[in-house]
């Protein structure tokens, strides 16, 4: 998946970068930083593929076009907010409440078949879950580790 591949390589560059320029790895700016950069690609497929996104969402929900829009938002927010030290802390709880709401959009998707990107229902299902779940898991372990402990500690 697009975002873990993203999200690994970004934290492999920062951490060669700061191991280069700083002398030693800074973890914490490089688990941040790779979240951020992963937050950030993902949010450029909320206003590239609005329609896709928004038949994820369940019929009940109204507005689902500003649904997505918002939480594209909310993604470089989260982004930005993951850079600055102050905020660090706040931004990493912000995402783990954040990652578990938006699994049932990945579940129901999953469950219609739905690709994304197209809208169409050619995607891979249910088996997906398999992975996105796990992953989603891998996420919120992330935006703790880096995001809330490493800086307290």
């Amino acid at each position: 998946m697009k975002p873990l591949l993203v999200l690994l390589v970004s934290f492999g560059v920062l951490v060669g970068g700061t191991h280069l320029f700083q002398g030693q790895a800074d973890f914490v700016l490089a688990g941040n930083g790779a979240m951020a950069a992963m937050l950030a690609f993902t949010a450029i497929g909320h206003f590239a593929f609005t329609q896709g996104m928004m038949r994820m969402l369940p019929e009940f929900l109204p507005a689902k076009r500003a649904w997505v829009y918002v939480t594209g938002v909310l993604e470089i927010a989260a982004a930005i907010g993951l850079l600055v030290p102050a905020l660090r802390v706040g931004t990493a709880g912000c995402l783990l409440v954040f990652f578990l709401l938006i699994l049932p959009a990945n579940i129901l998707a999953a469950r219609r078949n739905l690709n994304y990107q197209t809208g169409a229902t050619d995607g891979p299902g249910p088996a997906y879950l398999w992975f996105r779940v796990p992953l989603q898991l891998f996420f919120m372990a992330w935006a703790w580790y880096f995001g809330w402990y490493l800086p307290v500690v």
